[in-house]
């Protein structure tokens, strides 16, 4: 058995049940569910559809995103997400660049090597050389100013957790950055890059090893081995081509609004939804989601 889910941004929800019904009688699927009115639903199919894509296609100009997915084993025990333009907004080192007067040469390079254009670990380095000699107080002015959480982050890790999931932030920036956010969010560990900083300052080298692409995939394999779970219990998600390796190893791989080259790499791909969809493709409805403390 399969479940569809259809989703869209809750800031401007444009889901309605005409469209709902239309799709579900197509396909021949079973009684509709809705998880939020005019923001997602779901209805259950015997079969994978052969002409998913070409309807995924034409339900992205409407603003609505299309998932079809196995229904047995759905909900998740662990989360594996990436930071930068995933659980956060931004990307950190392009902030950063921009305090340190470098901001459009950085952020070309983060784009490419994003979409894969460039090797993650020379681009990294060439970036970070550019930081030599800023303040590592900046580090903070950019957490505090410039950094904004992902919409529907806070919810998907309080339900998440309030159901007994563990939640690891696995990241090709900053631990300066990782450790803040983690401990925001609410995930029980963070594994990223560390700055090398002497006298105040960035020096403009990462301290090595770099983690990258395989170190991801290295943090699936190990976190799951000291949970004892299987890597089909973990979803994981991501934006980048450094995300490919855990995202197509992970139970349920999501690309949120990814780079086109990860895009095509994953059946589950959310482009006008926010982190929330992550949980609604867990089958959870809105009704279900626990508010996450403040402050």
């Amino acid at each position: 058995m399969y479940i569809t889910t259809l989703l869209t941004n809750p800031a401007a929800p444009c889901l309605d049940e005409a469209m709902v019904t239309s799709l579900r009688n197509a396909w021949g699927g079973g009684d509709a569910r809705w998880l939020s009115e005019g923001e997602a639903a779901e209805f259950p199919l015997e079969a994978q559809p052969e002409n998913l894509w070409e309807v995924w296609a034409d339900l992205q100009t409407q603003k609505v995103d299309l998932v079809v997915q196995p229904e047995a084993g759905r909900r998740k025990k662990m989360l594996l997400a990436d930071m930068d333009s995933t659980m956060i907004q931004q990307e950190c080192i392009d902030e950063l660049a921009a305090e340190a007067g470098v901001g459009p040469r950085v952020a070309e390079i983060t784009a490419r090597a994003m979409n894969g254009e460039l090797d993650f670990e020379g681009a990294l380095r060439e970036r970070v050389g550019l930081l030599e000699g800023l303040d590592a107080g900046v580090i903070d002015q950019v957490i505090a100013n410039r950094i904004t959480l992902m919409p529907g982050g806070p919810e998907l890790l309080a339900t998440m957790k309030a159901a007994g999931a563990y939640a690891a932030l696995v990241s090709g920036g900053f631990t300066a950055f990782t450790a803040r956010i983690a401990g925001r969010l609410g995930f029980d560990e963070n594994r990223a890059n560390s700055l090398e900083i002497a006298e105040g300052a960035l020096t403009g080298k990462v301290i090595d090893p770099i983690l990258g692409r395989a170190a991801k995939v290295t943090a699936l394999e190990e976190i799951t081995a000291k949970l004892g779970i299987s890597e089909a219990e973990v979803m994981a998600v991501g934006d980048g081509a450094n995300d490919l390796g855990m995202l197509g190893r992970a139970g349920a791989g999501v690309a949120l609004h990814a780079k086109p080259v990860v895009a095509a790499e994953c059946d589950r791909r959310i482009n006008h939804g926010d982190l929330s969809a992550l949980l609604y493709l867990q089958g959870y409805a809105k009704s279900e989601f626990v508010t996450p403390p403040q402050g």
